[in-house]
């Protein structure tokens, strides 16, 4: 086979937002969280990942462009999901351009990787939950992988834990799972994109600059050291998730705005209580809430929540 040709697939996924907050791991390897969680997908003409994959006999190596920017491939996470894509990988056929993989070929052949947010990275919008969710689903497009979404976010959830809940539009639930290997640790869709038309979300940028506490380390600081996150995710947790997919269901806003202002709340309150601790909101977040709060009061009933 000529070794001048090039393969390419190019996907977009979409950033999500945790209603019910993923907080913790329980395996930091297989990324396996302390608690189940749910998210509502973004629309994708606003906030996501555009990533293209391209696979050809001429290139030497697995590489990464972020933003235009070459970055290392070698972290553990796009290792994870390289392999895990690669060993599922099924035979490619292009009869226009003489083109024949198979199966073994994967191994061999070198991928390259061009990933693009249209929104601030690493400033608390998910951006590896949009990236690493669509790096998986255009390499699985790309090398004809036979798997379906739910599979699929089991893979994902290696390169980052959120991005499980990136392949599925609308309303989505991660599911902790119990299994050691993380087999049951997947994402399913609660409702489609369609089911709460009327749901309007707002991204207020108060700031775009970077966190100053990644949440890799900032989930494990607060499993090592927060007493609260442990009541959090056995006593609290399971209720709510119970709660908030009754609230999606039923399109029913109050209960929806209500157990989505307080788990936000101890989602930070679980920060607060890390050591040392974690401070992912500033004055003007802090003023937003203050709103927000004066809003629905002079209402009687949330008009909006945070």
């Amino acid at each position: 086979m000529a070794d001048n040709w090039i393969l390419m697939v190019t996907a977009r996924t979409p950033t999500n937002i945790a209603v019910i907050k993923y907080w913790g791991k329980r395996d930091e390897k297989l990324i396996l969280p302390v608690n189940d969680s749910i998210s509502v997908t973004l629309d994708p003409e606003h906030l996501c990942t555009t990533t293209t994959v391209a696979v050809s006999p001429s290139f030497d190596k697995d590489r990464i462009w972020l933003n235009g920017e070459e970055i290392s491939l070698s972290s553990g996470r796009f290792q994870s999901c390289l392999r895990e894509i690669r060993a599922r990988a099924g035979d490619v056929e292009d009869e226009t351009k003489g083109i024949k993989v198979s199966r073994k070929d994967w191994e061999q052949l070198h991928v390259h990787i061009a990933s693009y947010n249209n929104f601030p990275t690493a400033a608390g919008l998910a951006s590896s939950a949009a990236g690493l969710a669509c790096l998986v689903y255009s390499l699985a497009k790309l090398m004809n992988v036979n798997e379906d979404n739910s599979r699929l976010s089991g893979i994902a959830r290696q390169g980052s834990g959120s991005a499980c809940r990136s392949l599925y539009g609308g309303f989505v639930k991660w599911i902790m799972g119990k299994d050691e290997d993380g087999g049951d640790s997947i994402a399913v869709q609660i409702a489609d994109e369609k089911h709460w038309d009327e749901l309007v979300i707002i991204i207020a940028v108060v700031s775009s600059r970077q966190k100053e506490t990644s949440s890799t380390s900032g989930m494990r600081d607060t499993v090592e050291t927060s007493l609260l996150l442990q009541h959090r995710a056995k006593e609290v947790v399971p209720k709510r998730i119970i709660k908030m997919e009754e609230a999606i269901k039923n399109r029913d806003f109050e209960s929806f705005a209500h157990l989505t202002c307080a788990d936000s709340n101890q989602f930070h309150a679980v920060c607060l209580d890390t050591h040392p601790p974690i401070f992912y909101m500033n004055d003007t977040s802090h003023r937003i809430i203050s709103i927000v709060e004066k809003w629905n009061r002079s209402k009687g009933t949330p008009q909006v929540n945070f």
